[in-house]
């Protein structure tokens, strides 16, 4: 009878240090509710990209969220970010990888690699269209990407060096910069995405496309940087998708833009205007010089987003380009909802948004 209780105490005993030693071993991640994820891409060759969260309910920023829920940061260089189907993708450009985490807690499901022998692919920019995920790459590529298994099924070869991606029906819209080429790139390529293949190039004109958004009536805008000389000075493209011709061109300089409710907004550029302005999407005159109407001060404006449902408008500044960044909250008239430092984080360049 001894014996059996002394068997069953080691059982009692030896069953609590292993759930212990498993509790210990398993970090739960807080679990996000409603608020934005800030991506900042830091410095080159730094290691330094910090990924932010600020709750709206709490108004309250969680300094590097993923590396506080991971236990490690991102890499070297974060250059986009998109939430779809619940997860989270990270484009490392430096680092040469896709990092898929969990939309509510930011915690890493998979890094997809982006390298080909050992040779870094340069990701850039990402987008979503029918469970794929599809990342731009430097080597002249898009890779579509199955949101299930999170395997690469294919590589669609476009022009050198591609950055932004568009997407109208069933088309998507890459931009080829050809930023190493001796000459920079003047073109778009077309993809279909029932097969996945590029249907032509479209010659836009203006050196270097390399941002580009849709509207809602089957047009998309192109912002070429030229080549940084007056004899190639920056260009905003309009082109018409339903026969993929040039419909608008005007010397502008753009940065980030976006379009929302009929108009664009968009920063300055190399320019180095601390202002965004709401443009007109038929002949790209100034709407207004300055969207923001209450007076509120931006140093560098860096990346801009824009909440399709109530029209908020998401500023990111640079400020420095070394110091920690800001991201502010305007309404849709331009007056600011709110602010927050993203430090320790450096540049931050885009804002996703998650929602219940």
């Amino acid at each position: 009878m001894k014996k059996n209780k002394l068997l069953f105490l080691v059982f009692v005993i030896g069953a609590a240090v292993s759930s212990c030693k498993k509790d210990n071993n398993t970090t739960t991640a807080p679990k996000v509710t409603t608020g934005v994820y800030v991506l900042s891409e830091g410095l080159f060759n730094m290691n330094n990209t910090t990924l932010s969260y600020y709750n709206f309910s709490t108004s309250a920023q969680t300094t590097d969220f993923y590396a506080a829920t991971n236990g490690s940061g991102l890499g070297d260089t974060g250059n986009d970010i998109l939430i779809y189907g619940g997860k989270m993708y990270i484009v490392v450009n430096v680092s040469s990888y896709v990092d898929v985490s969990d939309a509510r807690t930011a915690k890493n499901i998979k890094k997809i690699d982006f390298k080909t022998a050992g040779t870094p692919r340069q990701p850039r920019f990402v987008i979503a269209y029918k469970n794929k995920v599809l990342v731009s790459a430097y080597d002249g590529t898009v890779a579509v990407i199955d949101t299930t298994s999170l395997a690469i099924e294919k590589n669609i070869t476009v022009g050198p060096n591609p950055e932004q991606m568009a997407i109208f029906g069933d088309k998507l819209y890459v931009t080829n910069s050809g930023a190493y080429n001796t000459v920079p790139d003047s073109t778009v390529s077309v993809i279909n995405l029932n097969t996945f293949t590029e249907l032509q190039k479209i010659v836009v004109g203006g050196l270097n496309p390399s941002t580009i958004v849709a509207d809602d009536a089957g047009n998309i805008y192109i912002g070429c940087n030229g080549d940084y000389s007056p004899a190639h000075r920056p260009r905003l493209v309009k082109v018409n998708t339903a026969n993929n011709t040039i419909v608008k061109s005007a010397d502008t300089a753009v940065g980030k833009f976006r379009y929302y409710n009929g108009l664009l907004y968009a920063t300055g550029g190399y320019s180095g205007s601390p202002y965004v302005r709401a443009l007109s999407t038929t002949d790209f005159s100034q709407k207004s010089a300055n969207f923001v109407t209450d007076g509120t001060s931006i140093t560098m404006p860096y990346g801009l987003n824009i909440d399709a449902d109530n029209g908020d408008v998401y500023v990111t500044d640079a400020k420095d380009y070394v110091s920690s960044g800001q991201v502010f909250c305007f309404d849709k008239t331009g007056k600011k909802k709110f602010s927050f430092s993203v430090s320790p984080g450096i540049n931050p360049n885009t804002v996703a948004i998650i929602k219940q």
